[in-house]
């Protein structure tokens, strides 16, 4: 009788570890206190995917896209079916400018581009509209989940 409630103990132990794992391997930040889920971009090939082809992104997430230097950026919305805001943060995690409600763009290599005011490292993708809502400005702090690893602030 004492083998049921252990291995019952047992496996709501290994539940319990199971989910904490599958809920630290989301990547999230932090901004203006509220939390998005993020996916990250941090090598060409996902930087240039982004959010390309999607029809729909969750008000909780985002695109997070860390770059190798520190520079001016410009984003543009090719293939991207969402509209979006695109804040632009520097090495120290600050707002150094945000693109708001840049709308989707269907025109291919036609599609505008949407600058950085100044160099930023970190360029987080999340819905248009949401920047406004949460009344960002530069100098806001972009809090990183301890998981997410952050690059030497290099030049090119």
């Amino acid at each position: 009788m004492l083998r049921i409630p252990r291995l019952v103990a047992g496996f709501a132990a290994t539940l319990t570890l199971a989910s904490c794992a599958t809920a630290s391997n989301e990547p999230w930040v932090e901004l203006k206190g509220r939390r998005f889920t993020v996916e990250v971009a941090d090598d060409d090939a996902e930087r240039a995917r982004g959010l390309m082809f999607r029809d729909e992104l969750a008000a909780d997430r985002g695109m997070l896209f860390i770059h190798d230097f520190e520079e001016p950026q410009a984003y543009w919305m090719k293939n991207t079916r969402i509209p979006l805001d695109i804040l632009y943060f520097d090495h120290s995690l600050k707002l150094v400018s945000a693109q708001k409600r840049v709308p989707a763009c269907s025109a291919g290599d036609r599609c505008p581009p949407f600058p950085s005011d100044g160099p930023a490292l970190y360029v987080l993708e999340i819905n248009a509209g949401l920047a406004e809502t949460l009344g960002v400005k530069p100098g806001d702090e972009l809090r990183l989940d301890p998981t997410l690893k952050k690059p030497a602030a290099k030049s090119p």
